[in-house]
């Protein structure tokens, strides 16, 4: 184990290249296009023995790994806004494959107008396709987030795409220390992949995405919707052998609990902020700060938004009074989308918390330590609309 200064994006590509898939697929997009470059680069220099497939859009990115994935090699890509909604179509036919392809998305706001800074729109809008999906804080996620999805998609249990969100800039071009396992290790934890099905082996002809007639398409669909509640589980079991097997880095930044989400300051808290990605580090630091003045307050951060951990919210909210939703995403018409899925969990809760949704850092606005404050004290005084825009 050796600790590197990486950007955060370089962090990613190191995770991809020891994963060692067969084929990787990728189109520039900034912010995204550093993970990719850099992947080149060890190609290139020999580092990593893959298949890079340069390709004329992000369509032919995810339909390159699509048709990877179902010769039963692993195949990796990445990108973010413009580009993830490009690939919408043959997200649905990923997943409902069954096709344990991974990627990342770093996030970018969707235009228009023309944007290319974060938030969690483009991902939030990819989150009906069938694909489990993860949000990191800090670079060191990065790194351990992206090394677990390959071991979590391909296991015969879930055989689901998942991927791995980061926000753009804020986190994906700022440099941090991240704890690098030796390949020994990473060998060990994620051995070559090897397919449950025999895909596409002319010795042994199926055919994959037949047609689904109405008798059957049901029961597919349910089949598939199973695989991504049952991988709860399975990423549980997973993030405890990531932590076994590599303690150094994983326990010294991460909590002991290091599964969907991760409570911060909540053991007494009256007041808990909710939210995803780099800005429950900014979170944290006004938290410490209200902490050391007497008040009750404590963040839970959603690492697995898809599936979504319904139980670990519960019991990591249990007692809480108050809960501020904080989401970089809307639902235009409707409310926040994060904000709905705590409603609707909380909905016949005889112990449900007062709850209150705050929008935030759309295009890159800047989230401060005193927006955060100022969302701490609205919620604590019981201030603002159901759905309240913090400018």
């Amino acid at each position: 184990m050796t600790k590197q200064i990486m950007e955060a994006s370089h962090a990613i590509a190191e995770a991809v290249r020891m994963a060692k898939p067969a084929v990787i697929a990728a189109y520039p997009i900034t912010p995204q296009t550093h993970i990719v470059e850099r992947l080149s680069e060890f190609i290139a220099d020999g580092e990593l023995d893959s298949e890079y497939i340069r390709v004329e859009s992000e369509f032919g990115a995810i339909s390159a790994c699509l048709g990877a994935s179902a010769t039963g090699t692993r195949a990796y890509t990445a990108t973010c806004s413009q580009g993830l909604a490009l690939m919408n179509e043959v997200l649905f036919i990923v997943s409902g494959m069954r096709l344990p392809v991974c990627m990342t998305v770093v996030n970018r706001a969707l235009s228009a107008p023309i944007s290319i800074w974060n938030d969690h729109q483009d991902s939030i809008s990819a989150r009906d396709v069938g694909w489990i999906q993860m949000y990191a804080e800090t670079s060191q996620e990065c790194y351990d987030l992206t090394l677990m999805q390959f071991k979590i998609s391909e296991d015969h249990r879930v055989l689901t795409p998942s991927m791995v969100c980061l926000d753009g800039f804020t986190l994906s071009h700022v440099y941090e220390p991240v704890d690098i396992p030796a390949q020994e290790q990473v060998d060990k934890f994620l051995p070559r992949y090897k397919p449950y099905h025999a895909f596409l082996d002319p010795g042994q002809p199926m055919t994959l995405g037949p047609i689904g007639f109405p008798s059957e398409y049901m029961e597919i669909r349910k089949s598939q919707i199973d695989a991504i509640e049952d991988s709860l589980g399975v990423i549980e079991e997973v993030y405890n052998e990531f932590s076994d097997s590599f303690p150094v880095g994983i326990k010294k930044a991460r909590p002991e609990r290091y599964f969907h989400v991760e409570e911060y300051q909540l053991e007494d808290a009256e007041i808990a902020l909710v939210a995803m990605g780099s800005v429950c580090g900014t979170i944290k630091v006004v938290i410490d700060k209200l902490r050391k003045k007497g008040e009750k307050v404590g963040l839970l951060k959603l690492i697995t938004y898809r599936p979504f951990p319904r139980q670990a919210i519960k019991d990591a909210l249990k007692g809480v009074e108050k809960v501020a939703v904080l989401e970089k995403a809307v639902s235009p018409g409707g409310d926040g989308p994060v904000y709905c899925e705590f409603s609707s969990l909380f909905y016949d809760s005889e112990d449900r918390p007062e709850l209150r949704d705050f929008i935030i850092g759309l295009g890159g606005r800047d989230v401060s330590l005193g927006r955060i404050k100022k969302i701490y004290e609205m919620t604590k005084e019981g201030k603002g609309e159901k759905r309240e825009w913090v400018f």
